[in-house]
């Protein structure tokens, strides 16, 4: 056999070799992971020579891979020993020593003298040994073991250069030929770090195949499966022979279809996947499936063609379950912590609920804890469930708004048929529609979601008590409610009840605050002969809803009203507290029917003595020694009245910004009024400004918080007002629609101080509806107001009112005219009510006082009292006037001028 017959098996990729062809797709790295960038058909490896001996150890032919190997030409070594090929050439007795007993020789061991064989050459396998015992050669001692088949080594080689070459070998017996001297050997060799790396590489692809955690998965160019390891789905319904098979054979079609058109995407583009997340199904078992991770890159034929694709997948349903667990209770924790409005919250968990846990979610609350009140704790009682919030429902699913009766205990147990009320969850599984039913006892809500094949409720419990409970449904194709699932849904459920019973305490302390706000302001609308006013408050804390500003509408004497707004400085409760303080003071002191000017001056001393009150008091009782916010020092006030037969407005302020005029023809401008210091201050007077309004002019009073802007123009606020006043059409709209729009234009954003808005639109008193008359101070003209009374009230259609009025106005003119002198004037005015006046220049305030029984006289004002709705007196700058007021007759009730 000459050198020329042996096939070069395993060529190098020698440079400028003309059948070399060039790289597809390696980079640098690749040829770094593999150790060569040599060709790689199907014969190649490694760059492995070859070559024949004879049974002499005779070279007889050389591959041209092991002439470059070895740095010499076929013809110089052929026809030679093999041993002189070697670095030392006595390493050669050795390996064939080592190879007799049985060993896989290693030119690295020490030759040992005992080993040298009596011959050098290889021996054949099939020879027997000699008679004489003795190992000839090609020849075995009787006893010793059966050489192998074939072996290998490695062995130092003297390359033609000069250097020493480690080299890998193994050695083939040829069956060709018998007997010494024609026995021939393939012997094979690879530098020894090639064959490392080629081991490592045979070793990698054995060990991932039989990998139990990793999957490992061959597809072809078609995406069909090749090759699996064992491990590969050890789920319900894969098959145990895959090979041929698409995924859609034995996974559910659209899990199949998720993973093929990623592998797709490798297959076309060669980009590798990395960390792909699928869920998988199978058609057996649907509802049990597995979360997988996938990575995928693709295979290559040696001329570069797309082989198929090589998959590593591993299972990380438990890690994601786990990721996704945490994920839930955040994102539930996160929810809980966004509001503390009951059922925003309760809304908002439902709505995390599902679908996340499960396909349905249902809160139910105890019927006490949507008024803030809290839930018995005992079992005396059976807690009223409603249920509050519903997310994932569909038709026939439970629906918001139905009430359950539920028992308050504590049972150990966690059977189906315990209540949902106890301290621990309930699990029920096993439901549908091919189930058995429930177990008799069971509460209504397992079987409230139609379709649902599990189940679980966890009750809402807090400081022992019991605020209602957590129900989850799971349906369709979705794994079986699990006890894990129920142990997430119990630690939400621990966290829902706590943030319940903060937003009930909440919606307690809220509806006290604002309960109270609301007591100590007015109605937003009223309607008076005067005007008809509309009142907007917005407070600066949302979240409590209280605040200190206010304002009010206070009927007044002879159809006349006050107008208030004020401003107490602060937010919260304390402002609120204080502002009722002042709003009553307002009051009373607006009962004596004082100037506007007056009054601010007394509310003015009323402040300064409860700020004193203040400042002495001694921490105590609770009491931190800390300044609270919401003093009566710095609060501002405006006090108007109007009278709307003069159509008059007078005005005070203590502070306060002037109010706005809207005119009939549409203009706005500002009541010319010059305010005083804030209440508080001390030893200021007060300045009193007048303004002639026509009817149908609105009036607008405000606090600053309406106008402030960020920097504190002022100027720029009042223009906006103004501009918002006209948008707002406040003289054709009724103001209740108009104050909404006004404080509802307010820029962006969280306000800084309390809004408050009061808008009032003029009326006036027709002269027809009122009668004046100028008396002497003479008792005789007693008779002729009675005359002049009567004859009013005829003229009106108020003859029922005749005696009484009469019996009044004759009792007031003659006590004018007895203790007061004259001239007195007589003064009935027709509006919601009959008024009766009387005005002398006397300072002197009336008393009702009890007459004795012997005493004739004395009874006067007392019959006053007696005959009329209401009685009073005012100072003005001539004196003081009395009046009396009566209600008109119910035919004339609702009669306005």
């Amino acid at each position: 056999m000459t050198p020329a017959s042996f096939p070069d098996m395993w060529p190098p990729a020698r440079p400028g070799d003309p059948g070399e062809r060039p790289a597809r797709r390696v980079d640098d790295a690749r040829a770094d992971a593999t150790g060569t960038d040599r060709d790689d058909h199907l014969f190649a490896a490694a760059g492995t020579a070859a070559a024949v001996l004879d049974g002499a150890g005779t070279v007889v032919a050389l591959t041209p891979a092991a002439e470059e190997l070895l740095g010499r030409r076929s013809a110089d070594v052929c026809g030679r020993p093999v041993r002189e090929l070697l670095a030392d050439a006595s390493g050669w007795e050795a390996l064939v020593a080592r190879w007799r007993g049985g060993r896989a020789p290693d030119a690295t061991d020490a030759p040992d003298a005992t080993d040298a064989p009596d011959a050098t050459d290889l021996p054949d396998a099939t020879d027997p040994p000699d008679e004489g015992g003795a190992a000839p050669t090609g020849r075995r001692e009787p006893g010793a073991p059966d050489p192998p088949a074939g072996w290998e080594g490695r062995v130092t080689l003297r390359h033609g250069s000069g250097h020493d070459l480690d080299v890998g070998f193994g050695v083939l017996p040829l069956d060709e030929g018998r007997g010494e001297g024609a026995a021939r050997f393939l012997v094979v060799g690879a530098p020894a770090d090639a064959l490392v790396r080629w081991r490592q590489d045979r070793a990698l692809t054995r060990e991932l195949f039989l990998q139990g955690r990793v999957g490992l998965a061959l597809f072809d160019a078609g995406l069909r499966l090749l090759r699996t390891n064992s491990h590969l789905l050890p789920y319900t319904g894969v098959p145990v022979d895959m090979g041929g098979r698409r995924l859609a054979d034995f996974l559910r079609a659209e899990d199949a279809e998720a993973i093929e058109a990623q592998l797709g995407d490798v297959l076309r583009t060669g980009n590798p996947l990395i960390g792909f997340s699928t869920a998988v199904r199978t058609l057996a078992d649907p509802r049990a499936g597995r979360e997988l991770s996938f990575s995928a890159f693709r295979l290559l034929e040696p001329d570069g063609r797309a082989m198929g694709v090589a998959t590593v997948f591993t299972d990380v349903t438990d890690h994601q379950r786990a990721r996704g667990r945490l994920e839930l209770l955040y994102r539930a924790t996160e929810a809980l912590s966004g509001s503390l409005s009951v059922m925003r919250t309760v809304e908002d968990l439902a709505g995390v609920l599902a679908p996340t846990l499960g396909d349905c979610a249902a809160v139910d609350l105890a019927e006490t804890v949507l008024t803030g009140g809290e839930p018995p704790a005992d079992g005396r009682h059976a807690l009223v469930l409603l249920r509050m919030a519903v997310a994932g429902a569909e038709a026939g699913a439970p629906r918001t708004g139905t009430a359950h009766a539920e028992p308050i205990d504590d049972p150990e147990g966690r059977g189906p048929g315990a209540p949902a009320g106890n301290s621990h969850g309930v699990l029920v599984t096993g439901l549908g529609r091919d189930a058995p039913a429930p177990p008799g006892g069971a509460p209504e809500w397992i079987a409230a979601a139609p379709g649902a094949h599990s189940a679980m409720a966890a009750p809402l419990r807090a400081r022992g008590i019991m605020f209602g409970r957590l129900l989850v449904w799971r349906t369709g194709h979705r794994p079986t409610l699990d006890l894990d699932d129920l142990a997430l849904l119990e630690e939400i459920a621990s966290r829902a009840a706590l943030a319940v019973d903060n937003a009930r305490r909440y919606t307690k302390e809220r509806r006290t605050a604002v309960g109270l706000q609301r007591s100590l302001l007015p109605p937003a609308t009223c309607e008076r002969p005067a005007l008809e006013a509309a009142g907007a408050y917005l407070p600066a804390d949302a979240d409590s809803g209280v605040g200190g500003d206010w304002f009010d509408v206070i009927p007044l004497s002879s159809a006349r009203v006050a107008l208030v707004v004020g401003d107490v400085a602060g937010h919260g409760l304390h402002a609120t507290a204080m502002m009722g303080r002042l709003r009553s003071a307002v009051r009373a002191l607006a009962d004596l029917d004082l100037e506007p000017e007056e009054l601010l001056a007394h509310l003015d001393d009323l402040v300064l003595q409860v700020a004193a009150e203040a400042e002495s008091e001694e921490p105590g009782n609770g009491d931190t020694g800390i300044p609270l916010p919401g003093g009566p020092a710095g609060a501002t006030c405006l006090y108007a009245v109007y009278d709307p037969v003069a159509r008059q407005c007078v005005m005070a302020s203590a502070g306060h910004p002037p109010p706005a005029v809207v005119a009939p023809d549409g203009t706005v401008d500002w009541i010319d009024l010059s305010p005083g210091p804030p209440l508080g201050v001390g030893g200021w007077p007060f300045e009193a400004a007048e303004r002639d309004l026509e009817p149908g002019s609105v009036l607008a009073l405000y606090t600053d918080g309406l106008i402030e802007r960020g920097e504190g123009d002022i100027d720029e606020g009042m223009r906006d007002l103004a501009d918002r006043l006209t948008r707002a059409e406040v003289l054709e709209r009724p103001l209740r629609h108009a104050r909404h729009d006004i404080v509802a234009d307010l820029p962006p954003g969280r306000l800084k101080d309390d809004v408050t808005l009061l808008l009032a639109r003029t009326r006036e008193v027709p002269a027809g509806s009122t009668a004046t008359w100028l008396l002497d101070a003479d008792p005789a003209v007693v008779a002729d107001a009675r005359h002049l009374v009567l004859e009013q009230l005829t003229r009106w259609d108020l003859d029922e009112l005749g005696f009484t009025t009469e019996l009044i106005a004759s009792e007031l003119v003659t006590n004018a005219i007895r203790y007061a002198g004259g001239p007195v004037r007589l003064r009935l005015l027709r509006t919601d009510a009959l008024t009766c006046e009387v005005s002398d220049p006397s300072n002197t305030q009336p008393r009702m006082r009890r007459a004795r029984t012997s005493e004739e006289g004395g009874r006067g004002l007392y019959l006053v009292a007696q005959l009329s709705r209401r009685w009073g007196s005012r100072y003005t700058r001539e004196g003081k006037t009395v009046w009396s007021e009566q209600s008109l007759p119910l035919v004339l009730a609702g009669h306005t001028p």
